[in-house]
């Protein structure tokens, strides 16, 4: 099976393309240019350079949130476009899952971590042993405050990752020594990832199909927050 696995859940964006368990080709960019202007030229230039037609993708997997609201949207909408036509089918990927991608065969706990604002981090924390990941918490919206209270359980060496790690590892300091922060190479979220991440969700349940497909932003934007504020709308 081979799967064409997109990100654009924040500043960075990347496509990937993976069969099974060997990753054939990876774009990935970080810089200032929008994702509406990147992700298409991206996908047509590793498809070329992989010597591979969209007809030759059997499924499509996307990082679906959480994330930058703009960025979740534009992937999400362009997975929808690609598989549509085809019937092609699709895989929802958690960002913070995926994430936990990164330190396959490694023995730790993944610390997922976004940069959610106002004191928050978009969360969830996965057991990585090998080959094996075990989600251990549902991906959440919560205070730095309350993440830290949590990590304190925990015995085992636990990595941060996300592009709210560097926050995160700034807010804990020195005061949990089994803490640390990921090098920068496995830091943020990619594509290759996301891949793997979807490989194993197929076999567990399944793929949607491309009308199936929605984002999962874990709250509303800011702009909404703000207008239910105003309207005295407490939900």
């Amino acid at each position: 099976m081979k799967i064409l696995a997109v990100d654009t859940s924040a500043v960075a964006a990347s496509v990937a393309l993976a069969e099974n368990d060997k990753i054939i080709g990876e774009f990935f960019i970080n810089t200032a240019l929008t994702h509406s202007q990147t992700l298409i030229p991206m996908i047509d230039q590793l498809l070329k350079t992989t010597n591979h037609s969209a007809s030759d993708i059997d499924a499509f997997a996307v990082n679906n949130g959480p994330g930058s609201f703009t960025g979740v949207r534009i992937g999400v909408a362009a997975v929808k476009g690609l598989a549509f036509p085809e019937d092609i089918p699709c895989v929802p990927i958690s960002t913070l899952s995926s994430m936990a991608y990164n330190y396959l065969g490694d023995t730790c706990i993944v610390c997922s971590v976004m940069d959610a604002r106002c004191s928050q981090v978009y969360n969830a924390l996965f057991r990585v042993d090998g080959e094996k990941i075990e989600r251990i918490t549902e991906d959440r919206a919560l205070a730095l405050s309350d993440l830290k209270l949590e990590l304190e359980n925990y015995q085992e060496k636990v990595i941060l990752v996300g592009d709210g790690a560097k926050l995160c590892n700034g807010f804990l300091g020195n005061k949990l020594k089994n803490v640390r922060l990921s090098p920068p190479n496995k830091r943020i979220q990619k594509a290759s990832s996301v891949a793997l991440a979807a490989f194993d969700q197929i076999s567990d349940i399944g793929s949607v199909k491309a009308e199936e497909l929605m984002p999962a932003y874990l709250r509303l934007p800011q702009a909404q927050r703000e207008l239910n504020k105003k309207l005295g709308v407490t939900k």
